[in-house]
């Protein structure tokens, strides 16, 4: 199964930081948060990774190379100055992903869940697994809810997408490469009741203000 790491976003909460490097490139813990991914999938055994790239993209390439230092075959998949959002992006990236199952990461966020417990397929029928997190105090409202480890859409949803994600490629079927998000094919999949999910209890942020970046630093290191 191929991974892909959304990195194509402008981090405009993030700035002016973010007008001279892309957020992902932002450092945590000694080293950009996306390289805890690459290692992240790496030790899960994954090999192919892709990357999409967008506001500053050329930077990514630069800092992370072919994939080489973590045994990751790295392709990318470049968007231009205007982001193609999550649906458009990953329509971009399907003739590098393949037809099969794969698995998203927003290249942005900071999270403990152990990558090693992840899918490496989806049940029959499904469209989606989803990494759910408990709403933030941050988050005046969540995105979904889940029962018996289905993903619901609810009135006042209680859970916070993760940005961690299973796709089946046919979600996006008849999609063009265009900007669009993904969420209403997400939406009419979950209403179809072909949407999976799983709670993750641990660390989690989405790194969206300087507050909590600075935070997170203070935490595990700049």
């Amino acid at each position: 199964m191929k991974a892909m790491v959304l990195a194509a976003g402008y981090g405009k909460r993030l700035r002016p930081l973010t007008d001279r490097i892309p957020k992902p490139l932002v450092p945590i813990g000694g080293k950009p948060m996306i390289e805890h991914h690459l290692e992240k999938l790496s030790s899960a055994g994954f090999t192919e990774v892709v990357i999409n790239l967008g506001h500053l993209g050329s930077l990514i390439p630069k800092a992370l190379g072919n994939g080489d230092r973590w045994g990751l075959t790295l392709s990318y998949s470049d968007e231009g100055p205007d982001p193609l959002e999550t649906g458009g992006g990953l329509t971009k990236a399907l003739p590098l992903l393949g037809k099969e199952v794969f698995l998203v990461v927003n290249g942005d966020v900071w999270t403990d869940l152990d990558f090693c417990s992840i899918p490496k397929s989806l049940p029959e029928g499904d469209l989606a697994l989803l990494y759910l997190v408990r709403q933030p105090e941050w988050r005046e409202r969540g995105d979904f809810s889940l029962q018996d480890q289905r993903v619901r859409d609810a009135e006042s949803p209680d859970l916070l997408y993760s940005g961690i994600a299973l796709y089946d490629p046919a979600i996006l079927e008849g999609a063009k490469v265009e900007k669009f998000s993904i969420v209403p094919r997400l939406r009419q999949a979950i209403r179809s009741d072909r949407v999976g999910g799983r709670l993750h209890s641990g660390v989690w942020d989405d790194v969206g203000t300087p507050e909590r970046l600075h935070a997170l630093q203070a935490q595990f290191g700049a």
